[in-house]
């Protein structure tokens, strides 16, 4: 039996140790650090649970699909179930909006409460709907650096409609052509956020995103977001996958162009047939690869945004407040010319507060609320983090405490932090960039590393910073990509 490395238990490296045991692999995962997940992990923290990273849950199918395929009933290890709204927005002017999951209600509400036509926002939702009929096959379920990817019928009917992607054109230019109200526009541009990038500069065939949330639908997991990453962790070791925790990966040998053996912390090694990195691509080549010829025009490419959130136990409970709520930044412009020119904070920073005991009541005390708190931040250049996070945590707290009418300082009970800096060292992604590269130019797609090596025919690579993107639904697809190359690769 061949034997095959994963470094990292991200969920791309989960999922990519499934799909090998089901192709007859001995797999054997090494993680860094002590528990499963990455970014898609768990804490408490005096009586309250918290989802540490990823709090929006899509595509399903995704998750389920990893089950199937292992000739496992998906329902019998994971459970969730179809949200009915997506979020409640709030701006300072007291405008305030609650999104339906359904399409129809969702643009009836915007009508009402924004003064948008709702026939707009059915035309736009639409339109998100045909890009990601046009890109699904060609762009998110095959290598985009194979020849044969751009020789089938899904390429041929990416080439006739390739005009409607939008791709010369912003996604908030395409936006405000599209729709009067200026709350509209910026509900809309938020989704660059979502692969961490700038409305401003990302091409508009990221309207490609507000598809899954609406015309797929947003989904909770019954146990947290967690429970992604423990249903496929039993499910993988089921299928006989060995986990490797507290176990670092220093080195990957190479001979003859081919990835040879891990050397761990402490210099021990061990042979492998294939090699599968879960590591940020640049910290991949950087230290495990650093004699390997380093491909720096992928490499050097500009990163995504990264975040700073606060996980406060509240000792309060809002109605006013569902699972996802953002609290809007009055001046979006200049939000993001701060995130990306400046590489720095707005004092007016949009705020998003993930709250899972609106659905999860045991993940906090009766009558209290899990806050995940976060705000869009720089990727880490060094910036003076300590002070930056001092004077957020004071401009969320006002304006939080602005529209809800509550001293929220008062009402924190606990408190813990997660800021680029923290992120970079626990998984190992570069400058803390929750997304790899950004996708703030029409190229930025081409300019992801392959999800396989050129120089070693048996090194291969998943997860967020690879090929087709970050995120929870392109990271399993990554895995899907990666070893349906293995599989071809061995005929």
């Amino acid at each position: 039996m061949k034997k095959a490395a994963v470094i990292g238990a991200g969920i791309a490296g989960i999922a990519s140790s499934i799909r090998l045991a089901n192709k007859g692999y001995e797999v054997h995962v090494f993680e860094a650090n002590s528990y499963p997940g990455g970014k898609l992990s768990s804490f408490e923290l005096k009586g309250f649970r918290f989802d540490a990273g990823p709090s929006l849950f899509t595509m399903p199918h995704l998750v389920d699909e990893l089950f199937s395929l292992s000739g496992k009933n998906p329902e019998n290890y994971f459970q969730y179930s179809r949200l009915v709204e997506t979020c409640r927005y709030f701006w300072d002017n007291g405008k305030r909006l609650t999104a339906h999951a359904n399409p129809q209600a969702f643009a009836e509400e915007i009508e009402s409460q924004l003064g948008e036509p709702a026939q707009r926002v059915l035309s736009h939702l639409q339109d998100s709907a045909l890009k990601y009929e046009i890109t699904e096959k060609l762009f998110l379920h095959r290598s985009l650096h194979k020849i044969s990817t751009y020789f089938n019928k899904d390429a041929l009917k990416g080439y006739l409609n390739l005009h409607r992607l939008d791709a010369f054109t912003t996604m908030n230019s395409a936006n405000e052509k599209r729709f009067q109200s200026p709350q509209v526009v910026q509900l809309f541009n938020r989704y660059a956020t979502y692969n961490g990038s700038d409305p401003y500069q990302t091409p508009a065939t990221m309207n490609i995103i507000p598809h899954l949330e609406y015309n797929i639908g947003a989904f909770f997991p019954k146990k947290g977001m967690v429970d992604i990453t423990n249903s496929l962790i039993d499910l993988a070791e089921e299928l006989g996958v060995k986990f490797h925790f507290g176990t670092k990966v220093t080195r990957i040998n190479t001979e003859d162009n081919q990835a040879k053996s891990l050397v761990f912390e402490g210099g021990t090694a061990e042979f492998f047939d294939i090699v599968v990195s879960n590591m940020d691509v640049v910290n991949t080549f950087r230290k495990l690869l650093p004699e390997a010829q380093q491909p720096e025009r992928i490499l050097r490419q500009p990163k995504s945004s990264s975040a700073l959130i606060f996980y406060w136990g509240i000792s309060h409970s809002f109605s006013e407040l569902g699972l996802h709520n953002i609290f809007f930044s009055n001046d979006y412009p200049t939000e993001f010319q701060h995130l990306f020119q400046q590489k720095t904070i707005y004092s007016d920073p949009t705020v998003y507060i993930n709250i899972t005991s609106k659905h999860k009541p045991d993940d906090a005390p009766a009558g209290k609320e899990n806050w995940f708190v976060m705000v869009n931040a720089p990727n880490n250049e060094g910036q003076n983090w300590d002070d930056l996070i001092k004077q957020t945590r004071q401009n969320i707290q006002k304006k939080l405490g602005a529209i809800l009418q509550k001293d929220i300082s008062k009402l924190i009970e606990c408190e813990e932090i997660l800021d680029p800096r923290s992120i970079e060292a626990k998984t190992s992604s570069s400058q803390g960039a929750l997304y790899g590269n950004s996708s703030n130019n029409r190229f930025a797609a081409f300019l992801r590393h392959a999800n396989f090596s050129r120089q070693f025919k048996n090194l291969y690579f998943v997860g967020g910073s690879v090929h087709p993107g970050g995120g929870i639904p392109l990271a399993i697809l990554s895995a899907k990509i990666a070893t349906d190359l293995i599989e071809n690769a061995k005929q």
